[in-house]
């Protein structure tokens, strides 16, 4: 088994939250059922269990930039931070968001935990985001690195920037239920072409830029997009590779109750992170089969996020 509002593209990022055509850098998801646990390899999905049904959302096509993180930042020290109760589904069950799949209620939005996690200052964020200075996309000033996927970054910076930006951070189910294609339950986002290691469908192996054949820094990074066959069924570009994708729910066994537009809410440790990033083997990248995750606070030049949104 093998395992926004619109961004527009100018000389050194992503410009502007505010651009009301934003939703063409956004694949709509539509309603549907599928299994979250199943195994493929390239002959059609089997073992498949833990059904769940997602309703119509949006996605976005790219993961968070720097140019992008850099006016979410710039935002925060002017001020702005999450409202309580902010970053929910509010689409979904009256405004109450997704429903707990650990037993009753919906989720809590943002709450005073996570904004003690949120940095205030300029030397607070920069601090934070100098986290390892061979592999880290931030730079302190604009530069060539706006357009690479903002690394880097703790499950409580992902979360706010989401906020920020009009959305949300996608719950484990949705960001699978994209990578999956949905009721397809897909072997790789883009059906089941065999990668290879020439960069066309994922960043991954560290074999980016080609030939790189070894980890060696920031440059193995790819500018988010550059793996254009890997798009996924709605469009989204790096669900796998480039760098693993945190998740709104809490990292446990899936539930044995059906699955309804759900999320994981009990603290188990570590917060779900999803897809694989530029360091790992092609061949375990699989999106379903492979879950991960980690403390909420951790922040490492593997993980980045993407923003979800409500279906209008």
């Amino acid at each position: 088994m093998r395992t926004a509002r619109r961004w527009v593209l100018v000389a050194v990022g992503l410009a502007g939250c505010g651009d009301a055509s934003r939703s063409s850098l956004e694949g709509k998801v539509p309603a549907g059922t599928y299994y979250r646990t199943y195994t493929n390899d390239g002959s059609g999905a089997t073992g498949l269990g833990d059904p769940a049904m997602v309703s119509t959302f949006r996605l976005d096509k790219y993961l968070i930039t720097v140019g992008r993180f850099r006016q979410f930042l710039a935002a925060s020290v002017a001020g702005w931070t999450p409202a309580i109760g902010s970053g929910k589904h509010a689409h979904l069950n009256g405004g109450q968001g997704l429903a707990n799949s650990a037993g009753p209620g919906f989720e809590p939005g943002w709450d005073v935990t996570a904004a003690a996690n949120l940095a205030t200052t300029a030397d607070d964020w920069t601090g934070r985001l100098n986290c390892e200075p061979s592999f880290q996309a931030w730079t302190d000033t604009p530069g060539t690195h706006e357009t690479l996927p903002m690394n880097c970054i703790s499950w409580y910076e992902a979360y706010a920037f989401c906020i920020w930006d009009g959305g949300f951070l996608p719950s484990e189910t949705e960001w699978e239920y994209a990578a999956a294609g949905g009721d397809e339950q897909r072997e790789y986002p883009w059906g089941s072409t065999d990668p290879a290691s020439a960069n066309f469908y994922v960043i991954s192996g560290c074999n980016y830029p080609s030939g790189a054949n070894g980890c060696t820094g920031v440059e193995n990074l790819a500018p988010v997009g550059t793996a254009t066959k890997g798009a996924g069924r709605w469009g989204q570009l790096d669900l796998v590779g480039n760098l693993s994708e945190w998740t709104l729910d809490w990292l446990a066994p899936y539930q044995p109750s059906p699955c309804t537009d759900c999320v994981f809410l009990t603290d188990f440790r570590y917060r779900v992170v999803r897809g694989g990033s530029f360091g790992t083997d092609t061949q375990n990248i699989f999106p379903a089969a492979s879950r991960d995750g980690d403390f909420p606070t951790s922040r490492n030049s593997f993980y980045g996020a993407r923003c979800a949104r409500a279906p209008n």
